[in-house]
């Protein structure tokens, strides 16, 4: 057998690298898209690759300031196919990939990204994104809002303005005490603060128009079944709206904001409003921030 199949195989013998192979066999891609995809570091996909240029098996080209990697020999993956079975993310893998394609297909998207990170930049009289957020919610029908994992209901608040009614819940007895306190100070009554949990809310079935998770998401212990959850409390026609960090590596989180997870692949939130139920589901990243950590948030919806 010749050294470079030798080669070839020892390379595809590592299941990342096998996962790898099977994305660029349907598609050419960065490393930042595969990066998105697989939700591993830049360094180890590089690393990998590395090995699989040196074996044969894929090659680049330079776009720009990018190389973007395809595959170059099939000779071995259908051979190979026969392990996929053994390799539990290849599903995740797939659904991903449709997600980057759509965003490269989206380039509509990019343009807005911009164009909102230029709002608010520079100084221009009487504009701003409280005017803006305003405006915005003044053009929301009254509706029944769930708030899940409120807080102490500053947004439910905001919600307040234009609500029929909002139920704030929240797993922390001080923080609905304090909520229910401040909204009465301040004359709002279509509030209902409630005790209870992101994964069985205290909530009647099949009674709220919208669920919303404002980065309280990442705090339930298991954040799928959270969103089943929402999705039993909403009328036939609700949405839900899922505000939340995408992944990261700023570990410092848990000890500063008591955050269970560092936040979610946007692949992996469509997957739990998917799974729940939820049809029509659109995500995007909404938010970049400019200074380190570097987190960026993540905005999905679905409906009912």
């Amino acid at each position: 057998m010749p050294v470079s199949m030798i080669k070839s195989l020892r390379a595809m013998a590592d299941p990342s690298r096998l996962r790898l192979l099977l994305l660029l066999e349907r598609e050419e891609l960065s490393v930042a898209e595969l990066q998105e995809i697989l939700v591993m570091g830049q360094s180890r996909i590089s690393t990998h690759l590395a090995i699989l240029k040196q074996s044969g098996l894929v090659e680049d080209r330079k776009q720009g300031k990018n190389s973007l990697y395809s595959l170059k020999d099939r000779r071995l993956l259908d051979a190979a196919r026969a392990a996929t079975g053994e390799i539990p993310e290849l599903a995740s893998d797939t659904a991903a990939l449709d997600l980057v394609l759509e965003k490269r297909r989206d380039k509509v998207r990019g343009y807005f990204d911009e164009l909102a990170g230029k709002f608010g930049k520079n100084y221009v009289p009487g504009r701003s994104w409280k005017g803006l957020a305003e405006t915005l919610l003044q053009l929301m029908p009254p509706m029944v809002v769930a708030d899940l994992g409120a807080g102490e209901g500053s947004f439910s608040q905001l919600l307040a303005q234009r609500a029929e009614k909002v139920i704030a819940v929240d797993n922390s007895a001080k923080m609905v005490e304090f909520g229910a306190r401040l909204a009465a100070e301040n004359g709002i009554n279509n509030i209902d603060y409630r005790l209870g949990d992101l994964e069985a809310p205290p909530i009647e079935l099949g009674t709220v128009d919208l669920a919303f998770f404002s980065q309280s998401l990442h705090h339930a212990p298991h954040p799928e079944a959270a969103v089943r959850s929402a999705h039993r409390i909403l009328k036939p026609g609700g949405r839900i709206v899922v505000l939340d960090l995408k992944i990261h590596t700023f570990e410092q989180a848990r000890e500063l904001y008591a955050d269970t997870w560092l936040g979610f692949a946007e692949v992996e939130l469509r997957a739990f409003l998917t799974l729940a139920g939820f049809t029509s589901v659109r995500s995007w990243i909404v938010d970049r921030e400019t200074q380190a950590p570097w987190l960026e948030t993540i905005l999905a919806i679905g409906e009912k």
